[in-house]
């Protein structure tokens, strides 16, 4: 694995960010880490991260492919991507094999499948399906050679998608949002992810806790990150993402912040929050 070596990464003129200064594994992997986005609660910035962090990593060397799980289909919109012909749906039904729904991305190296409304029916139309929290997984088996990471969008709710994205993944990344309920969404989050492992994936490893839309003004923000801290210690990443304008601003221009405004606190966070996964992150070998 190559590295770039150094302490910053600096925006280029063109698009995002020259990487010549981070300790960062730099491409080349041979087997797709899948990392699924999520939160039982609303609102923490899931989809936000699955966009912004799926960006940054392919800025910095590394193919990625970005999958919205989600029916709002915020993901979709968020890169820019409007009534697409062939979406994720379509792979849970059969329809179509998975990579023909993959469409490329204005960010090199970054390549997505897309959601819409339509997904609320796979709950309903996978009820009889044998092995019906595996069909993703398997959907998913054939593309490990193609990327070296794959992130899940979740929808806010333990419905039969996100167990499919819990049972395909390797690891789960939990954005919480610092405000008063955010510990007892962690629980649940918790609790549901040993579930998983019990029935159907025994090797899922949490990678970690984003905390975002922080806002150090705020005393009761400063107080729940530090009591997320003490409690999951090592699990909650050092960068956190900072409540930032032009984070709320890019999905309605149908880009990452990284590409919106590149020099932003918000997209620096999440160039920062990808060194940090990269550093510390494990290729699974499943």
């Amino acid at each position: 694995m190559h590295y770039l070596l150094g302490t910053v990464c600096e925006p280029s003129p063109s698009l995002g960010f020259n990487c010549s200064t981070w300790n960062i594994p730099h491409g080349d992997s041979t087997l797709a880490k899948i990392v699924a986005i999520a939160n039982q609660k609303g609102g923490v910035g899931k989809t936000t991260t699955s966009i912004n962090l799926s960006a940054a990593l392919a800025i910095l060397g590394h193919s990625v492919l970005l999958v919205d799980l989600d029916p709002q289909a915020n993901a979709t919109s968020g890169m820019g991507i409007e009534q697409p012909k062939t979406t994720v749906y379509d792979c849970f039904t059969g329809r179509i094999s998975i990579s023909e729904a993959i469409i490329s991305t204005k960010i090199k190296g970054l390549s997505m499948i897309p959601s819409s409304v339509d997904l609320v029916g796979v709950e309903v139309e996978l009820t009889a399906a044998p092995n019906r929290e595996r069909v993703l997984r398997d959907l998913l088996e054939n593309l490990g050679e193609n990327f070296a990471w794959i992130v899940l969008d979740c929808p806010p709710a333990l419905g039969l998608i996100t167990i499919n994205a819990l049972v395909a993944a390797h690891s789960v990344l939990v954005p919480v949002q610092c405000e008063y309920y955010a510990m007892e969404g962690l629980g649940w989050l918790m609790s549901n992810m040993d579930r998983i492992r019990e029935s159907w994936n025994p090797l899922l490893e949490l990678e970690g806790i984003v905390l975002t839309m922080y806002d150090s003004r705020i005393n009761l923000a400063r107080q729940v990150s530090e009591e997320i801290r003490s409690f999951f210690r090592e699990k909650v990443f050092r960068t956190v993402i900072p409540r930032n304008v032009s984070l709320a601003e890019a999905p309605s221009y149908g880009q990452p912040a990284l590409v919106y405004n590149s020099a932003s606190s918000g997209a620096r966070a999440y160039m920062e929050l990808a060194g940090e996964l990269l550093n510390h992150g494990k290729t699974s070998t499943r």
